[in-house]
């Protein structure tokens, strides 16, 4: 065992080789590297699975004997300062090192057929090694200053991804918008460790926690100054996860490829953030003001993920609201000093996110095959419904991700909330009242984007479920634009891309790719342009390959039955014996020395199944409500007399109120909450308008006060020059005509008394 941790710091660094030797292959041999690009997912994938090996070895090791392993190398050494370089193994470490690397295998072998007709294939996989890298360094990290590294790591990663597409100016918008949001979270972050340094005289975690709580203990510490510092550090986890206010990044980061919207949601960046809190708990839980304001920041972000959406039309962007909202489950458990139920539902809802995720982009990666469908439409929720007709097992896929999400039980995500909804009740029942009235809203919301989606007959082409018939639009592909301009016959769009209005040519493809041979499609003639050589085909919605597949069914499989990690089960002296706590025994111990009597584990089975019934009413209280707005509940009543008998019965009135309710939570929905509109206005703008000022007042006063003297001095010369003619009689006038001139002002000012001798 020992010889297996002494070695364990080169776990990071595995996948490293893959974007090495991509950069190198490009470099030198780039003709043989671009026609081999499908051989580099291999390495990729294996490489991460070494890594996964050993991490379920740690795992396990962990699990039969929690302990904490570090070793240390001196980087640089001045006088009193070591700056040290270090890999901690403990049970949080062993945890993420498990999600990370699991859910990272699952996304890369997705990746292989979702980015196989993309340009930047290479680029892709180079980015997505350096990706994990950079995560496992994070997570395994032994000091503030190393895990700062690594974490400025992860968000370059990040912005590199969401900017894939960089030629799309929505990509590019959402890579910078990330950036920026990002670095103002890690500023706060950078100032919380110097400020900890100076309060500590260390950078190591053990040091740290060992040092800060003796002077706490102590009352040798200014709690005002530690307060700030650590409230500070906590900024750095509010960007990367996506708290409120630094939320805003989030939802536009979809614009990258959706295999990196999987792992950006549910085991890398986001992560990375509740991984920080977790890891720094034992520092915050000694700050009483911080910890409640940890637990104020996660109600709130809980609360507006899951209003913010409920009407979301894009399917990505109504998940990655989702994931805000779960995210802020996970900081209200820590701030209520819940540890185990936070790492367990951030790693029960990794699994289903990634499904989910997983899962939309199967749905548009099948919908890309439909002739005239683009990028803008192709994510559209309103545009879709039926396909569960056509996409059989992502829909099974799906649903269960869903479910999962929604807290129905034996899913995943069921224990894990479960547990967080029942500590709220005991640290505030208004943070309760609020958790429980958000998993309403998940089920609702979620179940909304499975009607939509799957429910209904196929909206390609004919009617919506808002009534609308579509308007002509133009192909842009997922992997690039397609076409220009279209052909509508039939409520059918054909795609052309033209120039000088009668030359047609293809953008990046000359091949037309057909639907894949090992998918239930539905392939007919479509119509024929004599212009054309070739017949042009409509393909309906489809499964995608297997290599999509099989990810898709392997986290379905985790959805299933991680909860069994968790699953309360005591022994006789009512404590639990459940995998989770055994490998968190240590770290519960360190948190909770002077824990209060509602963070005890001595609850039984009657209290769990009491707060678990009451959820789970919630949550089937929300499918039904919007399976009842979105069609399938409502048709069936329809075809009840007393059903259509009620629904007449309600006064116009009431049916107003209800309408302008919806009219303005939808509203509040599609206008993110005005939150973006209120850093636009009064940040963006308002910088814009203090530098306007800023830049008058350096070029009119500043500039203009310089400029002024020069030019004075310009005309003062100027005319002093015509003065001076070299005649004796012309300085004589001058010099008499100055004494005059200062005669008369003195006779001017002494009252006429102008000779006094």
């Amino acid at each position: 065992m020992e010889y297996t941790y002494q070695y364990s710091w080169i776990l990071p660094f595995i996948p490293l080789p893959v974007p090495i030797l991509i950069g190198v292959g490009l470099l030198l041999f780039p003709t043989a590297t671009k026609d081999l690009r499908r051989m580099w997912v291999f390495p990729s994938v294996l490489f991460l699975s070494i890594v996964m090996s050993f991490s379920t070895y740690l795992f396990i090791e962990q699990k039969n004997n929690p302990s904490v392993y570090l070793s240390i190398w001196s980087w640089t050494i001045n006088n009193d300062f070591s700056l040290e370089f270090g890999f901690l193994v403990d049970p949080l470490t062993s945890i993420m090192l498990i999600l990370i690397t699991t859910v990272g295998i699952m996304v890369l072998i997705y990746s292989d057929n979702y980015m196989s007709h993309d340009q930047g294939y290479l680029r892709f996989f180079a980015y997505m090694s350096f990706f994990n890298t950079s995560m496992l360094g994070l997570v395994t990290s032994s000091n503030l200053i190393q895990i700062y590294f690594f974490w400025e790591l992860v968000g370059m990663c990040s912005y590199l991804l969401i900017g894939f597409w960089f030629n799309r100016p929505t990509a590019a918008n959402a890579c910078q918008k990330a950036f920026v949001t990002n670095r103002v979270g890690d500023f706060g972050l950078l100032l919380g460790i110097l400020g900890f340094y100076w309060i500590t005289g260390s950078l190591e975690f053990w040091d740290l926690f060992e040092i800060f709580n003796n002077l706490v203990y102590n009352n040798e510490v200014n709690f005002l100054f530690a307060t700030l510092c650590a409230f500070l550090l906590f900024a750095g986890a509010i960007a990367k996860s996506a708290q409120f206010p630094l939320h805003v990044w989030l939802p536009d980061a979809m614009e990258g490829p959706t295999p990196i919207s999987a792992l950006i949601h549910a085991a890398t960046m986001v992560a990375a953030g509740i991984f920080l809190v977790a890891r720094l708990l034992p520092l915050l839980i000694v700050l009483p003001y911080i910890m409640n304001l940890i637990a104020l920041i996660g109600v709130i972000t809980l609360l507006l993920g899951a209003t913010l959406a409920l009407a979301q039309k894009d399917i990505k962007r109504g998940l990655a609201y989702s994931t805000v909202s779960q995210l802020g489950y996970m900081i209200l458990a820590l701030g209520m000093g819940s540890y185990r139920a936070a790492l367990f539902h951030l790693i029960t809802h990794a699994y289903s996110k990634a499904l989910l995720f997983l899962g939309s982009g199967s749905i548009i990666h099948s919908m890309e095959t439909i002739v005239g469908y683009s990028p803008d439409k192709n994510q559209n929720l309103v545009l879709m419904g039926g396909l569960r007709k056509h996409v059989p097992i992502t829909k099974t896929a799906f649903l269960v991700g869903t479910l999962s999400l929604c807290g129905i039980p034996p899913l995943g995500c069921f224990w894990s909330k479960d547990e967080i909804l029942n500590d709220s009740w005991f640290y505030s029942p208004i943070f309760a009242i609020i958790a429980f009235s958000t998993a309403g809203l998940t089920a609702f919301y979620m179940f909304r984007i499975y009607l939509l989606t799957f429910e209904g007959h196929l909206n390609v082409y004919f009617q919506t479920y808002s009534g609308k018939k579509k308007s002509s639009v133009y192909s842009i592909s997922l992997w690039g634009r397609e076409g220009q301009g279209v052909i509508k016959k039939n409520f059918c769009l054909l795609p052309l891309l033209t120039r000088n209005n009668d030359e047609r040519i293809p953008f990046f493809f000359k091949k037309k790719y057909g639907s894949n041979s090992n998918v239930r499609n539905m392939t007919v003639p479509f119509f024929t342009i004599p212009y054309f050589d070739t017949k042009n085909f409509f393909s309906y919605p489809h499964e995608p390959g297997n290599t999509m597949l099989l990810p898709m069914l392997i986290l379905g499989l985790f959805t299933l039955f991680i909860g069994v990690i968790g699953i309360p089960f005591f022994n006789q002296e009512g404590l639990r014996v459940d995998i989770l706590s055994k490998v968190l025994t240590l770290s519960i111990n360190l948190l909770h020395q002077n824990k209060k009597k509602w963070m005890d584990m001595d609850w039984d089975w009657y209290e769990f199944l009491t707060n678990g019934t009451f959820s789970v009413s919630i949550a089937s209280f929300g499918i039904l409500k919007a399976s009842f707005l979105y069609k399938p509940l409502y048709s069936s009543l329809q075809n009840f007399n007393f059903f259509n008998s009620f629904i007449k019965s309600i006064p116009n009135k009431l049916k107003f109120i209800r309408d302008k309710i919806i009219s303005v939570i939808y509203a509040w929905s599609y206008n993110r909450g005005y939150i973006d509109f209120f850093y636009i206005t009064f940040l963006t703008q308002g910088i814009r308008l203090f530098s306007e000022v800023i830049n008058f007042f350096d070029r009119r006063i500043i500039d203009g006060i310089t400029n002024g003297f020069g030019i004075a001095s310009f005309f003062v010369g100027e005319g002093i020059k015509y003065v001076g003619g070299g005649r004796i009689s012309s300085y004589l006038l001058v010099y008499v005509s100055y004494i005059l001139i200062f005669l008369l002002i003195y006779f001017v000012q002494s009252g006429g008394d102008l000779f006094f001798l």
